[in-house]
């Protein structure tokens, strides 16, 4: 099913929708920032273990997942002082930032390390989903095709995915960038993989 939101303007009869959708285990297609996304309520295990399926993802491989905001990150990840005011600083943004997890996250979404891929999207949709929604999101991206592209527009990922998926949101084209991935684990951050987010703040 492809529904189309305002990207912009995106109305809260709609979000509601798609949120009433997710509390019921619906694995969806959304715009982010980077391009679109593959997601579920991080806390319904069945959809996490279909996402696991849709992208033949290795056991043991944890899902990185996006926050609403700072104060709701808290809940996820132990922040240091030197880590909350980089992300104050730069979020929300297309970044990906590494952080040791609490007790909170779930198995699927923590490393053997304990860290957690956590991001606070900068989309009005995302955003608004994550809201309502009061839970995280898991954040993975679709799968790229055997020219190794990544579908940007919300038709063709329907034809290529909708049988796989409950929901596909169409927030216009959106060009696949990858988050830029920075590691905050320690006392100085580490740029883990340059993309789409300016690095210079953590060099």
């Amino acid at each position: 099913m492809l529904l189309a939101i305002n990207p912009h303007n995106p109305q809260q009869r709609l979000i509601q929708q798609v949120v009433d959708g997710l509390k019921r285990g619906d694995i969806i297609c959304y715009p982010t920032d980077t391009g679109y996304g593959i997601g579920c309520d991080f806390s319904c295990q069945k959809a996490v273990k279909r996402i696991e399926q849709i992208k033949r993802r290795p056991k043991g491989k944890p899902f990185s997942f996006m926050c609403s905001d700072l104060t709701n990150i808290s809940n996820y990840a132990h922040v240091s002082n030197i880590a909350y005011r980089l992300l104050k600083r730069n979020l929300p943004g297309p970044y990906t930032f590494v952080l040791p997890g609490t007790k909170l996250v779930p198995k699927a979404m923590s490393t053997k390390q304990k860290t957690v891929g956590i991001r606070v999207p900068e989309n009005p949709i995302c955003q608004m989903l994550l809201e309502t929604l009061g839970n995280p999101i898991i954040n993975t991206s679709l799968p790229a095709d055997e020219d190794d592209t990544v579908a940007s527009d919300p038709y063709d990922i329907e034809c290529l995915y909708g049988k796989l998926l409950d929901l596909v949101i169409d927030g216009g084209e959106v060009f696949s960038d990858p988050s830029s991935l920075i590691d905050l684990t320690g006392d100085d951050p580490v740029v883990l993989r340059e993309g789409k987010g300016d690095v210079t703040p953590f060099l």
